[in-house]
């Protein structure tokens, strides 16, 4: 039972879910752009919409950590997880009649492994990181940040590419790094939200975005950020290891800060939260009632280079 709780752990937690056979499957996920002003905010009032000279480019670094508690009866299987960091490139923008057009390229991805993590899982997890290097493709977005257009490069579409950590770091720019602003005029103290339906772990998970104005000082803006997520009963099967995964319920909410660049392509933020799931594990050996509990935490760090600067 111990094994089937520590293999339901690992495939809520890593990479390489078997639902889809390559990475070209993300291209096609497509974000909810729809944006619904919740409040408008003090006067005065005005437009919100991002300005990004042509040739801007964005250095970032993109950092991953979880710890996961999976109970199961009266066993219990901690598992605090090494970090994950990535180095972005973003552009050189091309500015476009609909908006701006730019390249977005993982320079390096590796795992922040601790001296004393068993070696054997270090390796894989050192490896399965590298995967990611070069990884990326472009997007062409619009002056609310909503994305036009968009193409993974070849490296990114490669099978052994792990689709559940892609769309981790799809969903999170998407979330952090590129935020949706409101079509309408606000103030100070504005809140929106954004809803989208994302895949977490193969499982459909419908995720809503709240954002709150609190702070701007002309192109840059400071918003606080919450994060729901809900999936609703449904399974999926991993054939290959014989498992079978029902989700009887699976909810996460995250709170953040993001300073906001209208002049930049992307932003500086942070996010930590929780989540949890209620699942049952389906072997050949029998069936087992999981209970997993997650902390995670996200940071996003950004050095951009203007033009003339």
């Amino acid at each position: 039972m111990m094994r089937v709780l520590v293999l339901a752990s690992a495939l809520l937690a890593l990479a390489g879910c078997k639902k889809s056979n390559t990475a070209a499957d993300a291209d096609s996920e497509g974000d909810d752009n729809g944006v619904r002003l919740l409040d408008k905010g003090q006067r005065p009032r005005a437009e919100l919409r991002y300005r990004v000279p042509a040739g801007t480019t964005t250095s970032s670094t993109t950092t991953f950590r979880v710890a996961t508690l999976a109970t199961s009866g009266d066993t219990a299987a901690l598992s605090v997880l090494p970090g994950l960091r990535l180095d972005f490139v973003s552009g050189p923008a091309e500015l476009t009649d609909r908006g701006v057009k730019l390249p977005v390229d993982v320079v390096k991805s590796e795992a922040l492994v601790p001296d004393d993590f068993d070696e054997e899982m270090a390796e894989l997890l050192r490896n399965g990181a590298a995967i990611v290097d070069e990884v990326g493709g472009w997007v062409e977005v619009d002056d609310r940040g909503r994305l036009l257009a968009g193409e993974l490069n070849e490296q990114t579409k490669r099978s052994d590419v792990p689709m559940r950590l892609l769309r981790m770091i799809v969903n999170t720019r998407a979330t952090l790094t590129r935020v949706v602003l409101p079509a309408e005029k606000v103030g100070l103290g504005a809140r929106w939200e954004t809803t989208q339906e994302i895949i977490a772990y193969g499982f459909n998970v419908k995720q809503v975005n709240t954002y709150t104005l609190v702070d701007q000082a002309a192109d840059e803006l400071m918003l606080n950020v919450t994060v729901q997520q809900m999936a609703l009963p449904q399974t999926i099967d991993f054939p290959e290891e014989g498992i079978e995964i029902s989700v009887e319920s699976m909810t996460a909410q995250a709170n953040g800060q993001i300073i906001l660049k209208l002049n930049a392509l992307e932003s500086d933020a942070s996010a930590t939260g929780t989540a949890e799931d209620r699942i049952i594990v389906k072997t050949a050996k029998g069936t087992e009632s999981v209970h997993v509990e997650e902390q995670f935490e996200i940071q996003v760090a950004n050095t951009s280079a203007l033009p003339g600067n």
